[in-house]
C-alpha cells in the first residue's frame, strides 16, 4: 500500500510545529513524508505520490491535556487545525483521488512565537511516530463530541 504522510505546521509556531516535527523523523519504507507549512502548497506532491492512504498531521485544538493525540472527524477539521489556513480541507482534498484519509491532531501546549515543541508534545509526537512505524494509526481513538464539545474519551493521550 502506498501511504503518505503530510506534516502540517509552522515551526515558528512552537508546538504548531508538531506535524512537521513528525513529517521529519517518521523514516519508514512504506511511508512517504511530505513535511509542509500549508495544505495547498503540496497537493500536486501528494497528487504525483498517488496514495491509497493519506494521513495528515498537525496540532489541533481540542481542548484536551497537552499532548492528546486523536483521530479527528474531516468536518470538524476547521475548527480544531492549527495550520490549515485559507480553503477548506474538504475542498482541497476534494482535489486528490485518495481511497483512506485520516486527520491525527495532538493537543499543543504552547502556539507562541519560538522554536521548539513542548516537552508533552515532543513526547506524544515520538509515540505518534512508533505507531506510524508499526501501522498502528488506527488504534488512535476517534475525538468525540459531546454537549460541551470534544470529550475525553480515554485512551491514547
Amino acid at each position: 500500500m502506498r501511504k503518505v504522510l503530510l506534516g502540517l505546521g509552522n515551526p515558528l509556531g512552537r508546538d504548531d510545529g508538531v506535524g512537521l516535527y513528525v513529517a521529519s523523523e517518521l523514516h519508514a519504507p512504506d511511508w512517504l513524508t511530505i513535511p509542509a507549512q500549508s495544505l495547498e502548497n503540496v497537493l500536486g506532491k501528494v497528487e504525483k505520490a498517488d496514495p491509497e492512504k493519506l494521513v495528515i498531521v498537525d496540532a489541533a485544538e481540542m481542548g484536551l491535556p497537552p499532548g492528546t493525540i486523536r483521530r479527528l472527524p474531516l468536518e470538524a477539521s476547521a475548527k480544531m487545525l492549527g495550520s490549515t489556513h485559507g480553503l477548506p480541507l474538504s475542498f482541497l482534498l476534494s482535489l486528490v483521488r485518495v481511497s483512506e484519509v485520516m486527520l491525527i491532531g495532538i493537543q499543543p501546549k504552547e502556539y507562541g512565537l519560538g522554536e521548539g515543541l513542548s516537552p508533552e508534545v515532543r513526547a506524544a509526537a515520538d509515540f505518534l511516530i512508533s505507531l506510524l512505524r508499526e501501522n498502528r494509526e488506527h488504534e488512535i481513538p476517534e475525538l468525540r463530541f459531546g454537549k460541551h464539545g470534544a470529550e475525553e474519551s480515554g485512551g491514547i493521550s
